[in-house]
């Protein structure tokens, strides 16, 4: 073999064993949530005995339904900020969980590597035990840009993977309520500039409480 050929071997076998160590980080940091996982942090928590009175109290039931009623079937954009700021008070006592969902840069358009991040949803969101219940989806940004301007991006990003869920997964429309936080709401209010604040959270507001 002469010396010309030998060399393009090795780069070759250079070149195969480089993307064979590519493959495997990507496969390594894949950080898609599996639809089991997010079915499961979505079921709603049972009642124990020690429940106080005011957690169960059948008025605040009401209360959440009526407001609900009223943002079901709305458009992201028609929220106020004051309605937005009950849904995000009342989220914060139901089942949730944050997907990593990127989308392409200054867009609302899915990022091919967060497909499959979005596709396990529309699975646990289509199972029986999800079927039916109020869905919020929540869109957020980190601190990069303009307020006016990351708010609309979070509006229309939660828009997206609505529109994505009704299409592809045949999820009722009035069972999913979009709403766009902006970068008004960090995971971690010490770094607003993180990645991790481009999130999508999703969150069970069904008023079912197993019981125990």
């Amino acid at each position: 073999m002469t010396s010309s050929l030998r060399l393009s071997a090795l780069k070759a076998i250079t070149l195969t064993a480089a993307l064979s160590m590519t493959a495997g980080i990507a496969i390594a940091g894949d950080n898609t949530v599996p639809a089991d996982q997010i079915i499961h942090a979505l079921q709603p928590k049972p009642l124990t005995r020690g429940l106080s009175t005011e957690q169960v109290d059948p008025a605040i039931k009401a209360k959440e339904i009526g407001f609900l009623a009223t943002v079901r079937n709305r458009k992201t954009r028609s929220l106020s900020l004051g309605e937005r700021e009950e849904i995000a008070e009342i989220a914060s006592t139901k089942p949730k969980i944050d997907l990593n969902i990127q989308f392409e840069y200054n867009s609302a358009e899915i990022s091919q590597t967060s497909m499959s991040s979005v596709q396990e949803l529309g699975k646990a969101l289509s199972n029986s035990s999800l079927k039916g219940s109020t869905i919020v989806v929540a869109g957020h940004t980190d601190a990069v840009g303009g307020e006016g301007y990351n708010q609309d991006l979070s509006e229309r990003r939660a828009d997206t993977i609505k529109r994505y869920l009704v299409d592809r997964y045949g999820i009722n429309g009035t069972d999913l309520v979009t709403v766009g936080y902006g970068k008004t709401k960090p995971i971690d209010p010490n770094a607003p500039m993180d990645p991790r604040n481009r999130r999508v959270q999703v969150v069970n507001m069904d008023t079912k409480t197993a019981s125990k």
